[in-house]
């Protein structure tokens, strides 16, 4: 166990004028608050924040953010509360404390949405202070450290949770050496059989990787010296284990064929110019790979990463990385925002008003505006990981972007004005479609027109984060409007019928229409209209509260049995509506099958509130499921009634055959003995020289269908059966 001296000593080494006695306190503290209570592994409880402490004193942070360390769970899980944090150790304590306790303190909701709160909190922690951040950080180190002694599901969900969400948070803050071992760890136990195997594989190759890499370092340290360019280190290093593993699957390659797996690292004194001339001593000592030279120092990443990348092969033909940086360069590297952290005297968590917090405020200013926690953690994912594109404005301006940006990214990017407005774009000149993907020096000039609003169909094709929650942003204001135009007329016409007038709804003066509202959670009567038009409400229930039980019950008798035969009559004659589904808690409500999937009495179903043509029931595996997500607000549950089939529908299937007659009969045939009616069936010859035999069939439910698919892959020669999507 790490000693508090030791991290003392640390501190003091780091920050000369620190308060140390504020460390020992806070260390005396924890200790006597979580005395008895013991880790999962059987240690001491106090041996994990003093790790917590540890690490931050090897970031190099102050003696506040390293006592914070000590004491950042006694108010979670002693008797401790904040006023005594407070009294014994002051307001800027105190602060970073409750900071760390609320991220903790999520409510009794499912997973996912305690997951986007946490991770929300933790965002926006770091506008106001990112020492909150950072600490969290090191929290989740030490506890992946230690993940061994915890059951199964929980290093699973703890290690996914780490590697989706902590990793790429340490990445986006610049802190590589702090990621490298999260991802890592994290890879260990989500992955612990690809983990081992790619360890053993490594460790056979040891001796001759450091071997290499010891000609390497020695070989650039004499051709530096002979050139008169001065450098701090030259090292090696091996690539880590999981950025090996991930562009192994990427790219389906072996090991063998891993172009970077060892690279070595010049560091020069901290003047730009001696990382070029490093940068000429190694295209004249190696041969340089086309297209593999990145210069990260003329237009360093997001997060402030800067170095010049160079892929070269060396004499034996395997091919090896240089990375050439300054010190201060170096630092940044590793540590990321820790390394720019700098405190104003008097004032709690100030820093210079710099570029190196830019990144953060443009990560964490979309926070405030996405609701949906699933929408949250989908856009947390693509932002968090910015990857290597840079295009131009026509004035030379540089945006960086995702690779496969297109030009509404790049005008989103730009301004929400000038993405709202874009009719087209030039790309180096030339007109382009808005699809196409930018590619890394373009210059893109965005065309826009006052009279011109974002299309729901960008959102098939556009990348970041930004641009995906404007657009959608957009999209659900209008279909708001359209909402609360067919809520008004669909109510209008219920309330007619109960001979009460419009006017008489909607006039300023008329109070009832507000309480209605407010009974059913709504603010305004607009919302309470937007509700009946997304299909969430019907209006036959919301002129009851308005009227009361008694008035209601009165008129409704005169022509409730009217009007619902009158309904059922009008949806038997045009098969409109489909009685085997029901929406979950709402009777009367038109429901039709999506043409596009056909569903089938016993798949797993979900609803569509469409306009005008009451819920459109989709399979959940339909191809465009995925994007009528996007407008959550009008799915519905919905449910197969309980009794059988009586329709029987018709089904395409596709089976592939051996090339040979007969086939056409053997699988008619097979059909027939399930007693099940053919409509049509062709056959022809692919290019592959296989039968491809299209038969449409007609069956109750997905029971039948799986037994008339089981009956035809019993025909001898027949390869296989899919169903094909769609009405026939």
């Amino acid at each position: 166990m790490i000693r508090i001296e030791e991290i003392v000593e640390k501190v003091a080494s780091n920050h000369p004028q620190a308060n140390l006695d504020l460390l020992r306190r806070a260390y005396l503290f924890s200790a006597r608050e979580h005395k008895g209570q013991k880790r999962a592994s059987g240690e001491s409880y106090l041996v994990h924040p003093l790790e917590v402490a540890n690490i931050l004193a090897n970031m190099n942070l102050d003696e506040v953010s390293v006592a914070t360390g000590l004491l950042h769970d006694v108010v979670e899980d002693t008797l401790v509360d904040l006023d005594t944090i407070r009294k014994y150790f002051g307001e800027e304590i105190a602060h970073l404390v409750d900071g760390l306790t609320k991220i903790a303190q999520i409510s009794n909701i499912s997973m996912e949405e305690q997951q986007a709160e946490n991770v929300r909190k933790m965002l926006l922690a770091m506008v106001d202070d990112v020492r909150i951040v950072l600490i969290k950080l090191a929290d989740r180190l030490h506890n992946m450290r230690t993940l061994q002694y915890l059951n199964p599901e929980k290093r699973k969900r703890i290690a996914e949770e780490t590697m989706e969400i902590f990793a790429p948070i340490a990445h986006r803050l610049g802190m590589g050496k702090l990621r490298g071992e999260l991802e890592d760890l994290a890879f260990r136990h989500l992955h612990p059989d690809a983990y081992r195997e790619l360890t053993e594989q490594l460790e056979k190759r040891r001796q001759e990787n450091e071997a290499f890499l010891s000609g390497v370092t020695e070989r650039i340290e004499a051709k530096m010296n002979e050139a008169e360019v001065p450098f701090v280190r030259v090292e090696g290093r091996v690539k880590r284990l999981y950025s090996i593993w991930k562009k192994l699957k990427r790219q389906k390659i072996d090991l063998d064929q891993v172009y970077d797996l060892v690279a070595a690292r010049v560091v020069t004194p901290n003047e730009v110019r001696h990382c070029y001339a490093a940068l000429g001593v190694i295209h004249n000592t190696w041969r340089p790979v086309p297209g593999r030279i990145k210069d990260w120092i003329a237009t360093p990443r997001d997060n402030l990463y800067q170095s010049l990348h160079t892929s070269v092969i060396g004499s034996d033909g395997q091919s090896f990385e240089v990375q050439i940086r300054t010190e201060e360069m170096h630092q940044i590297a590793e540590e990321g925002v820790a390394a720019h952290w700098k405190y104003k005297e008097g004032k709690r968590g100030a820093h210079d008003d710099d570029n190196a917090f830019q990144a953060l405020r443009s990560l964490v200013e979309w926070t405030q505006e996405v609701k949906d926690s699933r929408d949250f953690l989908d856009s947390l994912k693509l932002d968090l990981y910015p990857k290597d594109l840079f295009a131009f404005t026509p004035m030379g301006k540089v945006i960086q972007l995702p690779r496969g940006a297109t030009p509404i990214d790049f005008a989103y990017m730009i301004h929400s004005e000038v993405g709202n407005t874009c009719t087209g774009a030039r790309i180096n000149n030339r007109i382009i479609p808005l699809r196409s993907q930018i590619q890394n020096g373009d210059v893109v000039e965005i065309l826009t027109s006052p009279h011109s609003h974002p299309s729901r169909d960008w959102l098939n094709f556009i990348v970041t984060s930004r641009a995906r929650n404007r657009v959608r942003h957009w999209v659900a204001e209008q279909q708001r409007t359209e909402s609360i135009e067919i809520g008004r007329k669909l109510f209008e016409k219920e309330a007619a019928r109960f001979q009460l007038s419009a006017k008489k709804l909607f006039g300023d003066s008329d109070r009832e229409m507000k309480r209605v509202a407010g009974e059913y959670g709504y603010g305004r009567v607009e919302d309470l209209l937007a509700g009946i038009g997304y299909g969430k409400l019907i209006p036959r229930n919301v002129i009851a509260k308005y009227l009361g039980p008694e008035q209601f019950e009165q008129l409704d008798k005169q022509k409730e049995s009217r009007l619902r035969s009158g309904v059922r009559a009008v949806k038997r004659l045009i098969r409109f509506g489909d009685d085997s589904i029901v929406v979950r808690g709402v009777d009367d409500l038109m429901v039709t099958r999506a043409r596009c999937c056909n569903p089938l009495h016993g798949e797993e179903i979900v609803g569509y509130i469409t306009r005008g043509k009451g819920v459109a029931v989709h399979t959940k595996r339909c191809k465009n499921v995925a994007s009528l997500m996007i407008n959550r607000e009008r799915i519905v549950d919905v449910e197969w009634a309980g009794r059988p089939e009586t329709t029987a529908y018709a089904v395409k299937l596709l089976a592939v055959t051996e090339n040979r007659t007969g086939m056409i009969a053997g699988i008619t045939g097979a059909i027939s003995d399930m007693k099940t009616g053919i409509r049509d069936a062709r056959a022809s010859v692919a290019n592959d020289e296989k039968g491809h035999i299209e038969v449409t069939v007609e069956v109750f439910d997905v029971k039948h269908l799986d037994k008339v698919i089981n009956s035809i892959k019993g025909v001898p020669g027949v390869l296989d059966v899919e169903r094909m999507q769609g009405v026939v």
